[in-house]
């Protein structure tokens, strides 16, 4: 197995993008690989590119029909099939959709591919996460469900445990509904309360069913959570589970639209939050999946300068076993680049100057709290299902 880790980057992928002033803005990928490349972390890491997933890879998510209606589309954007969730407010149709969804799916199986023959440990795409895609549509800024792919991709080739983990602030619902009836596939997500935010779904009930029943796992946080109550969740459910679960390969989602600066949601988590959940997730598949495979994501995040940058580059760099210092200033040829590409200026540290503290379930819950009780429920539905104590 190789210590190095790899980083799945074409620039090519910046051609996702739905036009001005959708949320989507893909700066925030090149301001990402940017400051990636500015603190030398494209040394520490094995820098690829990879094929764009070809029909069949595709097909094992998304049905034939839809891959032809996105091809349709991005061949003649006027003409999207809306009933396909092309062409609409959230999804407009761009020439070319094909083409880049299709490369960034491959960088995702790519990663998955690279882990699972050992060519690396740990493997990060953070251009991929688009985890709203479903078979026979297009949702929620995502045409191709790269997450799913690469979990389909790692059964393809023999896996028969692979764990999902999605943090991102909007429930994981294309990965569960993919993987919803297959007890090979643990799909985790905690996410902003369904009755608050898109797509309204994730309640702790949705536990999988027939042979994945006990497969879903959804913790539907209270608008408002912040770092403390945002790792009091993830600890009280995720370690739990994967220690029963022993995945061969873990993968993660995530999303930096959890963040207080994001313009899209209402969780109130910090940067510094963020970090903690990607090391703990490190530390987890070195703890729980074989020969600590890991595949890291990117996902949502609309804050695409002062947030996003700064926490996938903490990604690449907990990958790579070299983080990046919090407390480092952040060089000025890449705030330089960031005042070109959007005349803003860009943040100055790689912290939001806060030292996250939380509260171990193991002490105890207190049945009045918002927060608590959602976690009691999602232990409650899903935990016995898998042979835990709730």
């Amino acid at each position: 197995m190789s210590g190095r880790a790899r980083l799945m980057w074409d620039d090519a992928v910046t051609g996702y993008d739905f036009g001005d002033g959708h949320p989507m803005d893909p700066v925030r990928l090149a301001l990402t690989m940017g400051l990636v490349r500015a603190y030398g972390l494209d040394a520490a890491v094995d820098v690829r590119s990879a094929r764009a997933a070809g029909e069949s890879t595709l097909r094992l998510v998304h049905r034939e029909d839809y891959v032809e209606a996105v091809r349709a589309a991005s061949a003649d954007p006027k003409a999207a099939d809306q009933a396909y969730g092309l062409g609409t407010v959230d999804d407009p149709a761009f020439a070319g959709m094909h083409e880049v969804s299709s490369l960034i799916a491959g960088l995702s199986v790519g990663a998955a591919e690279a882990v699972w023959r050992g060519e690396s440990e740990h493997a990060v795409n953070f251009t991929g996460g688009l985890h709203h895609a479903m078979p026979g549509a297009a949702a929620g800024f995502c045409v191709y469900n790269d997450p799913a792919l690469a979990v389909a991709r790692l059964l393809e080739l023999g896996a028969e445990r692979v764990a999902y983990v999605d943090v991102d602030v909007h429930h994981g619902d294309g990965v569960q509904a993919a993987f919803w009836e297959d007890p090979r596939v643990l799909t985790v997500s905690l996410h902003e309360h369904p009755r608050t935010l898109f797509p309204h779904t994730g309640w702790p009930e949705e536990t999988g069913s027939g042979a994945g029943e006990g497969g879903a796992v959804n913790v539907a946080l209270p608008a408002g959570t912040g770092d403390a109550g945002w790792l009091r969740a993830f600890h009280a459910v995720v370690p739990e589970l994967l220690a029963g679960f022993r995945p061969q390969v873990l993968v993660t989602q995530h999303g930096a639209d959890t963040h207080f600066e994001d313009p899209l949601a209402h969780l109130a988590v910090s940067l510094d939050a963020q970090r903690d959940i990607m090391s703990a997730c490190h530390e987890l598949a070195h703890a729980h999946a074989e020969d600590g495979r890991w595949v890291a994501l990117g996902g949502g995040g609309y804050a695409v300068v002062d947030v996003v940058p700064r926490s996938w580059t903490h990604l690449v760099g907990i990958a790579a076993h070299a983080p990046v210092d919090p407390e480092s200033v952040i060089p000025a040829s890449w705030r330089d680049e960031v005042y070109a590409r959007t005349r803003q200026l860009g943040p100055g540290r790689m912290t939001d100057g806060r030292t996250p503290e939380w509260r171990s379930w193991e002490e105890g819950y207190d049945p009045a709290d918002r927060l608590d009780q959602a976690i009691r429920a999602t232990r409650r539905a899903a935990f016995p299902l898998r042979g835990l104590l709730p």
